[in-house]
């Protein structure tokens, strides 16, 4: 989808990226301008009651929310380097399902141990981060790349984790998003269409 302004053409190269980076632009800037409101009703994800609507739709909208402007950059840096390569690869719907997943199981696993308020990204910065290194694999070959990077970011988080029990940053969720990257990338790689299910 390509759009012009002033006699330049510019080229909506990544579908699902591009709109996830604006609707959580767009989902920042009506946290501050309902002074944290909207964080906490609609874009972070903590246990809440089962008979609340919004309990469920905070399970994925979570990874839309970002406390600063900060957060959301440092996010979406990675998101927008990584992410049009891994919808290349893998095609639209098959990442967004992934996002969705991803998003879905660090809720649940934050509710059902811990209950922390959590939002942001970063989850799914992990999976995208871990599931790029799968991209030049070749039958019966693991890419040293691949080893590497999980390992440096799963001792890396559990560091961080012991070391930073008072941070706010949920490294948990961190280690989710790696372990989700791990797990979409051997099952594309042996079920290249498992999604397909429509």
């Amino acid at each position: 989808m390509d759009f012009q302004i002033n006699h330049i053409k510019f080229d909506y190269n990544s579908i699902v990226i591009i709109t996830y980076f604006l609707v959580s632009l767009a989902a920042w800037l009506f946290n501050v301008l309902s002074h944290g409101k909207t964080n906490k009703l609609l874009f972070s994800s903590y246990r809440s009651s089962l008979l609340n609507p919004l309990t469920y739709i905070r399970l994925f909208t979570h990874a839309i929310g970002h406390k600063d402007i900060d957060h959301l950059i440092s996010n979406f840096l990675y998101i927008l380097l990584i992410g049009p390569m891994i919808e290349e690869k893998y095609g639209s719907m098959n990442l967004l399902i992934m996002l969705l997943i991803t998003s879905l199981i660090i809720s649940l696993f934050n509710m059902i141990f811990h209950n922390y308020q959590i939002l942001g990204a970063s989850g799914n910065v992990y999976m995208l981060i871990v599931l790029s290194s799968f991209s030049n694999i070749q039958e019966g070959k693991i890419p040293l790349t691949l080893v590497l990077i999980f390992i440096f970011y799963i001792v890396s988080e559990i560091r961080k984790s012991r070391l930073e029990k008072n941070s706010k940053i949920y490294h948990d969720g961190h280690l989710i998003g790696a372990l989700c990257g791990l797990a979409f990338g051997f099952l594309f790689l042996y079920y290249p269409n498992c999604f397909k299910l429509w």
